[in-house]
């Protein structure tokens, strides 16, 4: 099935921006700060650890207001990232810019050792949770809360409604959610209004088509995490490659800029530890795919 790739933005409309919440505008490709963790011959890609702070500090605080300078207002963490360093990194490095950027970080996910990603959804542990984050944040409101993971373990209602509670003490913003399918997210809908789903989507892995989909009719931005993960039809003779070079971007361009074709409320965060690559990335808001492109790169993908 061929997706709408009608994306045309009504006069007046920025089609870089969105809206997050209704209410807080943010650009359509933000940044992710997971890989800013770990050292030089740690593990990278899927099997990165994420454990601990990053080895050469004053190179990640560079490389975060580099972002920030070229425009990126939407970062992303969590406070599984390197056992919080990850926040507090970003604390330190975004203080400068104030409200002109929007940090979302992540709840929910408890790290035993390098190598353990597990989800806890006591209500309680999730609002201790918000609270070290606000403090390493250096913040009084964090601006999207996720819950990493919902732990199955713990009724749906209850999670959600330990974020609403924060959210109702002014501590919280907007509300979103990682890794979920529709019906999980329509049952956190039924507890309070959800803005925003992280979930794993690139152009070589879809699965969660049903929830893009239920997030668009529903004003819920849709984060897409590792968007650039194309697969083997990357390669140097494959259908990114080709229409890259037809258009003059980057095969990374490419897929970004498929994502952001592929409906207004997608919003990649690329991340990278290369200040060259983190340019590339924002430059696929400049890219143009035609109707064609868009719907060659969707079937060979």
């Amino acid at each position: 099935m061929t997706n709408d790739t009608n994306t045309t933005p009504a006069p007046g409309i920025d089609p870089t921006i969105f809206q997050l919440g209704g209410d807080l505008p943010v650009r359509r490709i933000g940044y992710g700060t997971m890989r800013l963790a770990d050292g030089p011959g740690d593990p990278t890609g899927p099997e990165a650890r994420i454990w601990s702070a990053p080895a050469d500090r004053a190179a990640a605080l560079a490389l975060l207001r580099t972002a920030a300078e070229a425009g990126v207002t939407l970062f992303d963490t969590a406070d599984a990232y390197a056992l919080g360093a990850g926040e507090e990194l970003l604390g330190e490095a975004l203080r400068p810019y104030g409200d002109a950027v929007a940090v979302a970080t992540k709840v929910g996910v408890v790290r035993p050792s390098p190598t353990e990603w597990v989800p806890l959804g006591h209500p309680a542990y999730l609002r201790q949770q918000a609270e070290l984050s606000l403090r390493r944040l250096g913040t009084e409101r964090i601006d999207l809360l996720y819950l990493h993971r919902l732990d199955e373990n713990y009724p749906v209602a209850e999670q959600v409604g330990a974020v609403r509670r924060l959210q109702e003490e002014g501590k919280v913003r907007h509300i979103g959610l990682s890794e979920v399918t529709v019906a999980q997210l329509e049952e956190a809908e039924s507890v309070a209004p959800i803005a925003a789903v992280q979930n794993l989507y690139n152009l070589a892995t879809r699965g969660h088509e049903a929830v893009v989909e239920h997030t668009a009719g529903r004003g819920i931005a849709f984060v897409p995490f590792f968007p650039i993960a194309m697969g083997g039809h990357a390669g140097p003779d494959g259908p990114v490659a080709r229409v890259a070079r037809e258009i003059g971007a980057t095969p990374s361009q490419t897929a970004l800029a498929w994502l952001l074709h592929r409906a207004p409320h997608i919003l990649p965060i690329p991340g990278t530890s290369s200040a060259a690559h983190l340019l590339e990335n924002l430059g696929a808001l400049d890219v143009t795919l035609t109707g064609e492109q868009f719907a060659r790169l969707e079937e060979e993908g």
